[in-house]
């Protein structure tokens, strides 16, 4: 199995070049679209370089959840703790995106280290924004309490117009899964994968994980959400979160695994489809082979006709012959 990384390889990249090459004052300008959900926008002027302006456009969240102002609930008060003086949150932000920020490049630590890692953190925002009240509520349980007004069924975005549900409780958090794909082939993949992945988690290596089960039909725990919620063409994933499950920094994995699981099932999906895909042409290639080697030698067969072909005579010619 293979796990998503938290932060933005590709935005990574683009900080970590205008970091070393500030002094250069190129322009900047460059969109982009991970996870088919998270749209980005990094924008930096030749006046001021050491200015960069990063917008993010989120899911559009389907009914069942709340957004604040375009946002998760706390996704500002995450943002100013992660990041500090080095961002300023632009209000409003740019058309077309929820959330603007101004990094200043100006303020980051000087040591190398520290800089290298608060960039990684700054590349981590989808991170930020969009686990900030699935960590708010993981930070209760970890002291297992229960958030204010977060008693019932919670909903939460992680995909246009879809939501993953939480029942947060002192000592443990229920996460539910809807598994929704679009494509047939993907339905049958994905409702193959998570079974085999339920079973995985009995294996004795993974003893101390989260408790995960499957169904094709919804959970009880779903009991009294909308019904377009209901709908899962490749079943329902539950799992049961422990307060050992988000102490100290198991907090951050935890949060971003489950803000991307349906990503991670998405992925490993397509593998599985190309690797199957691979497998076929192989096959093919190979049956192809075989045929060309069941064909007789175009020489040899040349040949035989050859030798077993016959001349129409002439009358004349016939007569000549009977003559000799």
């Amino acid at each position: 199995m293979i796990l998503l990384q938290s932060h933005s390889r590709y935005l990574l990249e683009i900080l970590s070049n205008r970091v070393q090459n500030v002094e250069k004052g190129v322009e900047l300008d460059c969109n982009w679209v991970e996870f088919g959900d998270i749209r980005y926008h990094i924008q930096a002027s030749i006046k001021s370089p050491h200015l960069l302006l990063l917008s993010v456009s989120l899911p559009t969240p389907p009914p069942e959840t709340v957004f604040f102002g375009g946002l998760p609930l706390g996704a500002i008060e995450a943002v100013k703790a992660a990041y500090g003086p080095v961002i300023q949150i632009l209000d409003p932000p740019r058309d077309g995106f929820n959330l603007t920020v101004k990094l200043n490049l100006t303020k980051l630590p000087p040591d190398e280290e520290t800089k290298t890692s608060l960039l990684v953190k700054i590349a981590s925002l989808r991170e930020v924004v969009m686990g900030a009240p699935l960590r708010v509520m993981l930070k209760h349980l970890a002291s297992r309490t229960v958030a204010p007004d977060m008693d019932g069924l919670v909903a939460l975005v992680h995909r246009p117009t879809e939501s993953f549900f939480l029942v947060p409780q002192a000592e443990k958090v229920t996460v539910v899964f809807p598994m929704r794909f679009k494509d047939s082939i993907d339905t049958v993949l994905a409702t193959s994968f998570l079974q085999e992945f339920v079973e995985a988690r009995r294996t004795a290596g993974l003893v101390n994980a989260p408790p995960c089960s499957w169904s094709p039909s919804p959970p009880l725990e779903l009991k009294g959400a909308a019904v377009e919620a209901l709908f899962a063409n490749a079943g329902f994933v539950s799992f049961v979160l422990f307060p050992r499950h988000v102490e100290g920094i198991k907090l951050d994995k935890t949060v971003w695994n489950l803000s991307t699981f349906h990503a991670y099932v998405n992925y490993h999906v397509k593998c599985s489809e190309g690797f199957m895909h691979t497998r076929m042409r192989r096959r093919v290639e190979s049956l192809i082979q075989a045929l060309d080697r069941a064909k007789p030698d175009k020489e040899k067969a040349k040949k035989t006709g050859q030798s077993r072909s016959f001349k129409r005579l002439s009358l004349k010619e016939a007569r000549s012959g009977l003559k000799s």
